[in-house]
């Protein structure tokens, strides 16, 4: 008997773990864990992402149950969840996708233990990513810190079999034969239905052929919004770059950011302490002013794009590319507050949060980060919505008072705070 363990690859088709699960010959118990150490930590108990997962699990049962199989669902531990597994069922193996965030290498390690104290033996794969870990690397072996190089040896290195489909329809009798069995309620998990309502994971040709022209403008509707399915791997990142790499290089270009970044974290397991990547800017003296950081949080800072952008946020747990650039900014230039404050506020809404994205946006926006903008560009929000919103689309929908009395007058100087900026950073890297 083996166990096939869901994680950050929710679906049933194109599935690498799942496929070699499968295809090994024994019969194959699909698990799932609410694992207790994430959910904890989680501030709302109407988490949109909770929502997303549960109702995904739901669906997923429901394709199982035609194959007389079902998902077994688990709560708390992992140390626990297969503690209580490898007690009701004899396995063989487990079967599970590769996880490259801090937590998830830990957890990985005390089940690999776990398992083999059992004498279970644990099998993971790479399957969120095209390429993972020493894959794309220079010619003297090193890791790239450095997105444009690292992206045309991504593309070279590309070859028919990385995006090949995994065959697992003939496969899919191996599925351990049981009665139905039911999901368990979010309230039984301590968790509440979120009103926000996720994306769709179809994205139309029209809007991958128009990424080029149409993606900087936050008030029309052309981003892909597919970044919670990729977290979440309901959609294949094999069966995407298949789909789009005919279609638009600059939006395959967002994809290979996306592993740029997971590439830094595996190779750079600091960041994913807390540190900046230039170790030079932990130097730097932020005002970390708890009001002013209210105001952000609440998108009442006086700047339109600035507040319009966290609003969206607030309100639906997305926020559009450029946008996020120039918020990301303000809070740790305009008003030097620490990135990673911001950093963990977009990580508690953000629909599509992925800890190596996240950091490595927050630490690009910061001039902290590898590859980042230098310090001393610092975006002026009044002149990135003239650029980018110039008919205040977008910002009259998130901002409907911005044309009256009503709207708060801004709670910095922009000339001034450039210059402060440019003073601390300055001061720091002199150290």
């Amino acid at each position: 008997m083996n166990i096939f363990w869901f994680r950050r690859d929710l679906r049933l088709t194109d599935n690498t773990a799942l496929y070699h699960a499968l295809k090994d010959g024994g019969l194959v118990i699909p698990v799932f864990i609410f694992d207790i150490n994430i959910l904890d930590d989680l501030e709302d108990r109407d988490d949109a992402r909770v929502t997303f997962i549960h109702h995904t699990l739901i669906k997923i049962n429901e394709e199982l149950r035609e194959h007389g199989s079902a998902l077994h669902v688990y709560h708390g531990t992992p140390e626990k969840a297969f503690s209580e597994i490898t007690s009701e069922f004899e396995i063989e193996r487990v079967f599970t996708n590769r996880d490259y965030e801090k937590y998830a290498l830990e957890r990985d390690s005390k089940i690999l233990q776990l398992l083999g104290s059992k004498g279970i033996t644990f099998h993971n794969y790479k399957d969120q990513v095209i390429f993972d870990r020493n894959e794309i690397m220079k010619d003297d072996g090193s890791p790239y810190v450095v997105f444009t190089p690292y992206s045309r040896k991504w593309k070279s290195e590309l070859n028919k079999f990385d995006l090949e489909e995994y065959p697992m329809k003939k496969y899919l009798s191996n599925f351990y034969k049981c009665p139905p069995e039911n999901i368990p309620s979010l309230e039984s998990i301590g968790f509440t239905k979120s009103k926000i309502a996720p994306p769709d994971n179809e994205v139309p040709d029209s809007l991958i052929k128009n990424y080029r022209r149409e993606r900087d403008f936050p008030g029309e509707d052309a981003t892909s919004r597919l970044g919670i399915h990729l977290r979440f791997g309901t959609i294949s990142i094999r069966k995407l770059v298949r789909h789009v790499r005919e279609l638009s290089e600059v939006f395959l270009n967002e994809l290979i950011w996306r592993e740029f970044y997971q590439m830094v974290l595996y190779h750079f397991p600091q960041i994913g302490r807390g540190e900046a990547f230039k170790k030079e800017y932990d130097r730097i003296e932020w005002r970390n002013n708890e009001n002013e950081f209210a105001l952000w949080c609440a998108g009442k800072t006086g700047f339109p794009l600035v507040d319009a952008g966290m609003r969206q946020l607030n309100k639906t747990g997305f926020m559009h590319n450029r946008v996020r650039m120039v918020t990301a900014s303000f809070l740790s230039k305009h008003l030097l507050i620490d990135w990673r404050w911001g950093e963990a506020y977009f990580a508690r809404l953000l629909l599509d949060y992925d800890f190596a994205s996240n950091n490595g946006g927050w630490q690009w926006s910061a001039g902290t980060g590898c590859d980042a903008s230098p310090y001393f560009r610092i975006f002026n929000p009044a002149a990135q919505a003239k650029k980018f919103d110039p008919e205040l689309k977008y910002i009259r929908k998130w901002i409907p008072e911005i044309e009256s009395f009503d709207y708060i007058k801004p709670i910095v100087e922009h000339k001034f705070a450039r210059e402060r900026c440019l003073n601390a950073y300055a001061k720091a890297l002199r150290k």
